[in-house]
């Protein structure tokens, strides 16, 4: 009997509260756009936004850059017959000084694989499509150690050359990155300048 009136009771009071005439309301958003995301497909049409209210377009944020643009290069490419830009670009200095262990071997294993086969492991021009004389280059890469020009050469033009390619060397755009582009350069410098510290010890020997 006295579970019957409990039951009673609760059956009753959720009656009355079910037909009241109070209203209510969950109140306003505070973030609303987080509330309610807009998701839109990055290559979507994106033409009716504004008309919508939406301010939003897919171009990056005004002074950003990507994550692999971590090192921006400013030099443009010459236009062909102009070499202004290749002349500006002896000024651009690495952002990279220095390798460590670990990034030194990543480099030198960078270099062999995109460099090697036309500069050589050695660095003096003999790769295997050159392979004194006899490989299908019938003309021989450039020296990087023991060619003045080359030793004397600024990284920023370094730099240029493997950004857009010179002469009858290609671009490396797309094979490295911009940080690895300029952790070889640094591996050749390195090289070169090892080079130069030999030399005299080897006269002295003579």
């Amino acid at each position: 009997m006295k579970k019957l009136s409990i039951i009673t009771v609760l059956f009753a009071t959720a009656f009355v509260i079910s037909c009241s005439d109070v209203k209510r309301s969950p109140g306003t958003v505070y973030m609303p756009d987080m509330a309610y995301s807009r998701a839109y497909e990055t290559y979507a049409d994106h033409s009716n936004l504004a008309e919508k209210g939406i301010n939003y377009n897919n171009m990056p944020v005004a002074g950003t850059i990507s994550r692999e643009e971590e090192m921006p290069f400013h030099i443009a490419k010459d236009a062909p017959g102009d070499t202004s830009h290749y002349t500006a670009a002896k000024l651009v200095k690495s952002p990279i000084d220095s390798l460590s262990a670990k990034d030194g071997e990543e480099a030198e294993r960078l270099y062999l694989v995109n460099c090697g086969i036309c500069h050589g492991p050695k660095l003096n021009g003999n790769g295997p499509l050159y392979k004194d004389g006899t490989g299908p280059y019938p003309a021989k890469p450039a020296s990087l150690v023991g060619d003045a020009k080359y030793e004397a050469m600024p990284e920023g033009q370094m730099f240029y050359s493997v950004e857009y390619g010179k002469n009858l060397m290609g671009s490396y755009a797309s094979q490295l990155s911009r940080k690895q582009r300029w952790m070889v350069i640094r591996y050749i410098k390195n090289k070169q300048a090892e080079a130069k510290a030999k030399a005299p010890a080897a006269e002295a020997k003579k």
